[in-house]
């Protein structure tokens, strides 16, 4: 208790430290901005602030609060405070430096006694006070609000703007009967994060056009527990494709996310999860496979539980069962949803393993992909982390994820839908 109560206070202070330094600098606005346009930057600034301090004593009090869409919505308070007041910082930081460094020259070039730097214009009576500059003030509140505009579009507009990516995969081994089959892959639901069913639903649509032949889910159906999917089972049971819909579990299906009472009601939820599945018609693997047949031919789906080689997350998954008696399947497609699993065992272990399919990254929800360049900070923790990436002759596919978690929103990279062609050789 002790521990928390001086992180709060901490955090506290930091955010007190960032205002009072902003608002000294803001109060050059007065006689450049008009009156009713100070009177909204400082409303904002203010209004960030206090309702920044009210989520964080939420947050740090009350460990077990567990509504995801509003901890969502505190969290982008919490964020754009501190994000909006750091880029102005970083301007008001480098205005400060140049004044400092115009105080020190006037302490040697003048007569007169130097003044410490403050931010009132100069008068008359005070000659060496050296003022802020008017342009880097005001590009700090650019600067800040341009974050704010960011948020606000990654919101409104980028949560579900989803995005059909189309890619073709060339397997020698690829059996007649399946060349051309196109693949749907979908991951990272995350149906407890979502605030717009009707928006949800037009993803969904979008997926039904393609007519897949077969549809993947590579995990992350939830963020927490299994009562977050109960309203959108009948959104995503309309899902179809001729040769089924195949899933596994995620990082977060697990619970392992959330405070409950007993192991027993942790393991419950986790049943819930996989019935809901069931109830979704989606054919759940759980470290094991399926033969898909056509034509008097077959390729293997394999699905595992959550493989995690990266970071903190669990190694549930046990991909030796699930890959027993696919030995002789002509192609191999691995359901695998942390894509760091794919170095740390299926290249070296399982070099018969044609494409694994994965999420998980979400491509952080934020980068850049203009032509070839392609950047996200996720890229900083993971090797493949968004498209297509192969070695030898093994390939993976990281999916950037349908839904959102912790940022309700998405800037530059928007939801995925994901439409393979297999063709042969």
């Amino acid at each position: 208790m002790v521990t928390r109560l001086l992180v709060i206070f901490l955090i506290l202070v930091l955010l007190a430290f960032m205002d009072w330094y902003i608002i000294q600098a803001m109060r050059q606005l007065t006689g450049s901005f008009s009156s009713g346009l100070r009177k909204g930057v400082t409303f904002v600034a203010w209004a960030l602030t206090i309702g920044s301090l009210i989520s964080v004593l939420i947050f740090l009090l009350t460990p077990a609060f567990q509504n995801t869409v509003l901890r969502s919505v505190l969290g982008i308070i919490i964020f754009s405070n501190l994000i909006t007041k750091l880029f102005m910082t970083v301007f008001l930081f480098v205005d400060d430096i140049v004044r400092l460094g115009k105080w020190i020259v006037s302490f040697f070039t003048t007569e007169s006694s130097p003044a410490i730097p403050n931010n009132q214009q100069p008068t008359t009576s005070n000659q060496n006070v050296i003022p802020r500059s008017e342009f880097l003030v005001k590009a700090a509140v650019v600067a800040g609000a341009l974050p704010l505009v960011g948020i606000g579009y990654g919101i409104i507009l980028g949560a579900h703007d989803y995005r059909v990516r189309r890619i073709t995969v060339k397997l020698p081994n690829l059996p007649k009967s399946f060349d051309g089959i196109r693949i749907a892959q979908i991951s990272d639901i995350h149906s407890g994060s979502f605030f717009n069913k009707r928006a949800v639903k037009g993803g969904v649509e979008m997926i039904l056009k393609e007519k897949a032949d077969v549809i993947f889910f590579t995990g992350d159906l939830v963020n927490n527990v299994a009562t977050e999917v109960e309203d959108y089972i009948p959104v995503f049971e309309k899902l179809k494709a001729p040769l089924g819909i195949y899933s596994t579990l995620g990082n977060h299906d697990y619970g392992d996310y959330a405070s409950w009472p007993s192991q027993q009601a942790k393991r419950q939820n986790l049943e819930n999860l996989k019935q809901a599945h069931k109830l979704l018609g989606w054919d759940l693997l759980m470290n094991e496979h399926r033969m898909l047949k056509q034509g008097g031919e077959q390729l293997a789906i394999i699905g595992i539980e959550n493989y995690g080689a990266r970071g903190n997350f669990p190694k549930y998954g046990k991909l030796a069962p699930a890959y027993t008696g696919t030995q002789d399947a002509p192609v191999k497609l691995l359901l695998s949803h942390d894509p760091s699993h794919w170095d740390a065992q299926v290249r070296p272990e399982y070099p018969d393993i044609d494409i694994m399919f994965a999420g998980h990254t979400h491509g952080m929800q934020f980068g850049v992909e203009i032509g070839n360049i392609k950047w996200s900070p996720v890229q900083y923790m993971y090797e493949q982390w968004a498209g297509l990436y192969q070695k030898g002759k093994q390939y993976l596919y990281v999916n950037r994820g349908f839904g959102y978690i912790g940022f309700p929103g998405r800037i530059g990279m928007p939801p995925e839908i994901t439409i393979m062609e297999l063709k042969s050789v």
